[in-house]
């Protein structure tokens, strides 16, 4: 079942690199106490996602932030190396960059997408959430291929 407006984010583990590498980080962490805009692609480094999706988050975060947000989040079904990697590749310094390498967070959201077709296996689909305090307060999920809702700017328009 995909999570909704209104529903508690599940607690599970992810992965952060940190300066001797992974590092584990709950969702608990993550979220209580906090107003949190998260976005998952489906993987890093792939076109869309570098193209646009990361970007348009890494050149506003400071508008996010300014709107009474405290961390904006960087999902994605990859491990932590990639995730670190990535986000250095892209100067995503103010996001905090989580991998979900084995789907467990987009499976407790009801998010997967089956990239098999593509060699891809197990992957999240495009969205955007915010949260406060561990509730979800909206929820932007890709209808389909490409980038619209749950874009940098469409986010905006809701905090």
């Amino acid at each position: 079942m995909t999570i909704k407006v209104g529903d508690r984010i599940p607690s599970v583990n992810l992965k952060k690199m940190g300066e001797k590498g992974p590092e584990n980080i709950s969702t608990d962490e993550i979220f209580n106490g906090k107003k949190v805009v998260l976005f998952s692609v489906p993987g890093a480094f792939t076109p869309t996602c570098s193209a646009a999706h990361l970007p348009g988050y890494v050149v506003n975060a400071d508008k996010i932030k300014a709107k009474g947000v405290d961390t904006i989040v960087c999902m994605a079904v990859n491990d932590a190396f990639v995730m670190g990697a990535w986000g250095k590749a892209q100067n995503a310094d103010e996001l905090l960059m989580l991998a979900d390498g084995n789907a467990e967070f987009a499976q407790a959201l009801g998010l997967t997408l089956d990239g098999s077709g593509f060699g891809l296996g197990t992957r999240s689909q495009r969205f955007a959430l915010v949260a406060e305090n561990g509730v979800v307060k909206h929820l932007a999920v890709e209808p389909g291929p490409g980038l619209d809702v749950s874009a940098a700017e469409k986010i905006m328009e809701v905090l």
